[in-house]
């Protein structure tokens, strides 16, 4: 059985098909489990993230009926019981979240070693797994660290656009890149990506005006001035290029003797 907890909490078979988890409550404590795979989560924690700060008379009774229902959607040795609580017998690989982890960590790693292919397919299997907000089976997913993992979201699209940016697809993430940055006004690394692309696509004077305008909202905004990578952009985008070297003069046909 794997799970997926990138969006609509999901159950599926090994063969692919969807096992149908009926019930806000029952994907709740699905979700909650799956975030701990194979690892036992104490009662009070389910109750916590299950009801949400609100719940029932009886909470123990009630996260036992719970579970109950669960292991007969998912089939009796799914979710186990454990001391001061339940576990679903999981490894980490069979949860989307963990898988996404770990291709956008190898996406990284061969981005750092400039292999800038292999780290384009191995985001974009990692993005692939995104249908929706993380956690959205809990009430309260914002409490449960789904910021956290928006932000290694964003920093697995960042080094995709990156590894697109080494491949000389500057043209090709434009668009992407435009709408990111209009959302994330403040992130200096993604600007920076955007500066980049506007340079590389022949557009200089915009690359310039896209620096200024990060350097204003950073001064409105923080108080602060833009960071070493984006001054060193702007450096580099205020030099002109060095003249190309200038061809040899075309050679005559020999003189006569």
């Amino acid at each position: 059985m794997r799970y997926a907890i990138l969006g609509t909490t999901l159950a599926l078979r090994d063969d692919g098909s969807p096992v149908a988890v009926g019930g806000a409550r029952l994907r709740a404590l699905l979700t909650a489990l799956a975030l701990r795979p194979g690892r036992a989560v104490p009662v009070h924690l389910l109750v916590a993230q299950v009801w949400d700060g609100d719940p029932p008379a009886d909470a123990p009774a009630a996260l036992q009926a719970l579970v109950a229902r669960l292991r007969r959607t998912l089939g009796h040795t799914a979710v186990r019981s454990a001391e001061g609580g339940y576990l679903l017998a999981a490894e980490r690989e069979d949860v989307d979240l963990y898988r996404f982890e770990r291709l956008a960590r190898a996406g990284a790693a061969a981005l750092a070693e400039g292999d800038a292919a292999k780290a384009t397919v191995l985001y974009e299997d990692a993005l692939a797994l995104w249908r929706g907000p993380a956690l959205a089976g809990l009430p309260d997913p914002a409490a449960a660290e789904s910021a956290r993992w928006d932000t290694v979201r964003t920093d697995a699209r960042r080094g995709r656009i990156a590894a697109a940016l080494a491949l000389g697809e500057a043209e090709h993430v434009l668009p992407e890149l435009t709408a990111l940055c209009a959302g994330q006004p403040l992130d200096e690394p993604l600007q920076a990506l955007r500066i980049r692309a506007l340079r590389d696509t022949g557009r200089p004077a915009q690359a310039l005006a896209a620096y200024d305008e990060v350097r204003r909202d950073l001064a409105a905004r923080l108080g602060a001035d833009p960071g070493p990578e984006l001054r060193a952009l702007h450096t580099a985008l205020l030099s002109p290029p060095p003249p190309a070297p200038a061809a040899p003069p075309a050679s005559g046909p020999a003189p006569a003797p």
